[in-house]
Order: C-alpha cells, then structure tokens, then sequence
C-alpha cells in the first residue's frame, strides 16, 4: 500500500467508527435530548421570544449522521459490487448517484426542519457544460446547493474543489476519493496544489463541469477585516478592492485564476439568506427559520474572460464586486 493509501486507511479507522458510535449514541439518548430541548425551546419561545431552535438542531444533527451511516453502508456496498474494488468506473458511477442523493437528502431535511423557501434565477443558463462553476461560500449548508441545482437540477456532474478538512467527514472522504476531486491541503506546496486543481479541467464532456469556491472559506466580518489589513500591509493593489466589499470576501487568486485559463465557460453562484449559518453555533440565534433562500446563476462565455493573469484576477473581482451589489438587495 502506497504512503497516500496508509494516511487513508488511518483516518478512516478514526472516522468511521467515529460516526457510526456517535449515531448510536444519539439515537439511544434521543428520548433524553428530545425532552431537554423541548424544555429549552419552551424557555425560548414564550421567555426569549425566539424561535425553537433546540429540537430543530437535534433533529437535524440526527438526519446528517443517518444519511452518513447509510452512504457509509452503500459504500461498502458498492465495493462489494464492483468485485471488491477491481471495477473504478463502477464505483465511480454508484459514487455520483450517491452524492447526489446524499446532498438531496441533507438539503431537504434542512429546507422542511427550518421551514427555508427557496427561489432559483437562471438555472436554465447552466446548461451544456463543459463549464466552471465559481460559488460563493457562506454557510455550511450552501456545500449541497452545487448537488441539488447544478447536477440534479441541471444534469451537470461536478468535479469539486474542496479543503483538506472535510476529510473528517468519513463518507465525503470515501465516495469523494472515488470521484474526480481535490481535496485541496491549503498548507500544502501552492505550485503543487495548483496543477492538481487545474488537472480536474482535462477530458470534460458537455455533461460536466468543474467547481471551485474562490473565496476560500466562509464569509464572516472578521474574516473580510482580516484579509483587508493582509492585504493593506502587502500594499496590494487589491486592497483597494477588497475595502469595497462588504458581503463577500475577496476571491483568492491561485487555482481559481488557473481553472479560468482553461477556457471553458463560467457559471457563477450567488446566493442569498444562508448567512445566519456562516458557523454552526450561529444556528443557535433562530434566524434561518422561515428564512428566504434566493440564488442566482449567471453564465460568462469563456472567451471573454482575459488571457493574462492580471487580466483574470481583475475579471474574477468584476465578478464577486456584482455578487456584492445584488447581496445589498437581496
């Protein structure tokens, strides 16, 4: 076994033991949590007037570790079926329908338990790839939105951009490591890095695409103050930029502006009324409940993206400045 194989094999003796035991635990105990956030959520409503979070949060937190059990239990399955491994393209193509189904499935208990409406503008301009989907990232949640519009709504298959971290999560990391992925390590040699997210462009259909979130991690005041004194400090041209931004973060150059080069066409993700979930805690203020969830997709031709990289960074910050205007009407 390769030195990459072991460091899997590590975690994974970690990780999915971890969450097959926390599943138990939790559905055991569920009597228990259940009574004491029905108290909680009493002391909310009629003390705080707040909305009743603590049975939601329960609820919820119980959909996501079954759905894991049974995309764990599919997995195994459909190593089985594939003569223990021997057949890729057979995991491979079990692997897409799971994710699918496993986004599907975690957005919709979101949308019912916190009674979210959802409206979509121009999903029909998604359509044919290849294409580069840039998103912005604001919550935990909006990670199943590509799922549930782009491939299910849309009939785009993605190959995705993601951080190392949420390799923690056991069934992201196995079925994730069966698809065209990169689990980007931001620590990591950034030349490496960078030709491997580049590498996902190679051999896409017109049934495909690639995305990728440029800002990096989610969007929080902190974070965009923090990005801004870097920035000011390196007396980068994008300050300047970055200090007009008050929704979104400024996107990150690196592998963003390297998938730009590769000339495919641009659907760009802008969402609206997820950021009361920017952190988990941030559930707990009651705000996401009965909220409005608008997104908007617009396409960019690829050839109208520049060639030079000064070009593209100054093209991807048109872009996310735009996001930002229509998040102040939003």
């Amino acid at each position: 076994m390769s030195e990459a194989g072991w460091t899997r094999f590590r975690r994974r003796i970690r990780t999915v033991p971890f969450h097959l035991v926390l599943f138990v635990l939790v559905t055991v105990l569920a009597p228990l949590w259940l009574v004491i956030g029905l108290l909680i959520d009493l002391y909310r409503t009629l003390v705080c007037k707040r909305p009743a979070m603590a049975v939601r949060i329960f609820a919820f937190g119980w959909v996501y570790l079954a759905v894991g059990v049974f995309g764990l239990a599919a997995l195994l399955g459909h190593w089985v079926f594939a003569g223990f491994g021997l057949s890729v393209p057979m995991m491979r193509e079990s692997s897409y329908r799971l994710q699918e189904l496993w986004a599907r499935a975690l957005f919709g208990a979101f949308r019912w338990i916190f009674r979210v409406k959802m409206s979509v503008e121009g999903l029909d301009l998604v359509a044919p790839g290849p294409i580069l989907v840039l998103m912005r990232h604001a919550s935990v949640i909006d990670a199943l939105l590509p799922n549930v519009l782009i491939t299910h709504g849309a009939g785009i298959r993605l190959r995705y951009v993601l951080k190392k971290e949420l390799l923690a999560d056991a069934t992201l990391d196995i079925a994730g490591n069966r698809l065209p992925n990169r689990f980007v390590d931001r620590a990591g040699d950034s030349a490496t890095e960078i030709h491997a997210v580049l590498a996902l462009a190679d051999g896409l259909t017109d049934r495909e695409g690639v995305l990728i979130y440029p800002e990096g991690t989610r969007f929080t005041e902190e974070r965009l103050q923090h990005i801004l004194e870097t920035l000011q400090a390196r007396n980068s041209d994008l300050a300047v930029r970055t200090k007009q931004l008050r929704h979104v973060l400024p996107p990150r150059p690196g592998g963003t502006s390297a998938l730009l080069g590769a000339g495919l066409d641009v659907v760009v993700v802008a969402h609206a009324g997820l950021e009361s979930l920017a952190t988990i805690p941030d559930a707990w203020t009651g705000n996401i409940v009965g909220s409005h969830l608008r997104v908007r997709l617009a396409r960019f031709a690829g050839s109208d993206v520049p060639a030079d990289r000064q070009g593209k960074v100054s093209w991807l910050f048109d872009r996310w400045e735009e996001i930002d205007r229509w998040l102040d009407g939003a």
